[in-house]
């Protein structure tokens, strides 16, 4: 009878932690291509500065 409570509560523990994994790493590529985006645009704003 305790066998298959441990292996529910390790079922969640995983599903649990896989999710959270999964908002990480989302998290982490909007994170990127938001400091793409940042330093495209920072390089822009030097290649103008230095043609005028």
């Amino acid at each position: 009878m305790k066998t298959p409570f441990v292996v529910m509560l390790t079922a969640t523990f995983v599903a649990l932690a896989l999710s959270s994994c999964g908002n990480t790493i989302r998290g982490m590529g909007q994170d990127t291509a938001n400091t793409v985006d940042a330093t495209q645009n920072a390089g822009k704003r030097v290649d103008r500065a230095a043609r005028h």
